[in-house]
C-alpha cells in the first residue's frame, strides 16, 4: 500500500492519500486548509487518480479544501451523518473563542457529491477495503478508517480520536468526554498492537505504543476494569 501524507494549514492537520501502489487509483483523507497544492503534488508524484475524499470528522481544519478537491476531480466526499452539517456551517463546531477569531463567520460549502457514513460500513474504493468505526467524543460524527495491507499490516486513520500520546479534545460543540472514553474502550483498545495509527495531527504511532504510554488509554483500561477514571 502507498501512503502519502502532509500537514495542512495553520492547524497542521494531516492530509493523507492512500492507494494500492504507484500509478493507481487513490482516496484522499482530510484535505484541510491549503491542501490543494499538496494534493496536486502527491497525485503528480505518484501518478495517482483520486476516486473519493474520506473525512474523519467535520471540523474545518480537516475539511477546509474538501469542496475544491472534490469538485475539481468530480469525486464524492464521505462523512458521517452526524457531522455532515459542519461542511456548510463550520461555525457549529467551534468554541465561542474560536468563532470570535474568525469574526463570527467562516463560510464553506458542501462538495457537489456527498455520501454519508455509518458505523460498521465497509467501503471498497480505489482497490482498497476500508472499515468504518464510529468513534464519537471529539465530534458526534467522528470516525476512524481501518484497512489491511497486502504486506500483512494493519492501518488506522484516526482523525482526532487518537494521537501519539494524547486524544482529541472534547470541549468543543458536539464533544463529550464520557462518550470519548466509550469510543476508546470499545473501538480503539481492542485493536491489535501492531496496528499503525495515522492521526489527524502529529506523528504516526501504533496501538501498542499508545497502549503502553498514552495516559488516556491507561485511564480507559482502568475504567474498563472497574477502576477509578482520571485525567478527563
Amino acid at each position: 500500500m502507498l501512503v502519502a501524507g502532509f500537514p495542512t494549514g495553520a492547524f497542521q492537520a494531516n492530509c493523507y492519500l492512500l492507494a494500492p501502489g504507484e500509478g493507481e487509483s487513490c482516496v484522499i483523507v482530510d484535505p484541510g486548509q491549503d491542501a490543494e497544492d499538496g494534493v496536486r503534488e502527491a497525485l503528480r508524484k505518484h501518478r495517482l487518480t483520486p476516486v473519493a475524499v474520506l473525512l474523519t470528522h467535520g471540523h474545518f481544519d480537516h475539511t477546509f479544501a474538501v469542496a475544491p478537491v472534490c469538485d475539481g476531480h468530480d469525486i464524492p466526499a464521505w462523512i458521517h451523518t452526524e457531522d455532515r452539517e459542519l461542511l456548510a456551517d463550520p461555525m457549529k463546531g467551534l468554541s465561542n473563542q474560536s468563532a470570535a477569531f474568525f469574526g463570527g463567520r467562516l463560510e464553506l460549502r458542501e462538495p457537489k457529491a456527498v455520501q454519508e457514513l455509518a458505523d460498521g460500513a465497509e467501503l471498497d474504493l480505489a482497490g482498497l477495503r476500508l472499515s468504518v468505526d464510529h468513534t464519537p467524543g471529539h465530534t458526534g460524527g467522528s470516525v476512524v478508517f481501518r484497512s489491511g495491507t497486502e504486506e500483512g499490516g494493519r492501518l488506522m486513520l484516526a482523525g482526532d480520536t487518537l494521537f501519539a500520546g494524547s486524544i482529541g479534545r472534547t470541549d468543543l460543540p458536539g464533544g463529550d468526554s464520557a462518550v470519548m472514553m466509550e469510543s476508546l474502550r470499545d473501538k480503539i483498545l481492542p485493536l491489535p498492537d501492531d496496528t499503525v495509527v495515522l492521526p489527524g495531527h502529529g506523528p504516526t504511532t501504533t496501538i501498542g505504543q499508545e497502549r503502553r504510554s498514552n495516559p488516556f488509554l491507561a485511564d480507559v483500561g482502568e475504567t474498563a476494569r472497574g477502576g477509578r477514571r482520571t485525567g478527563l
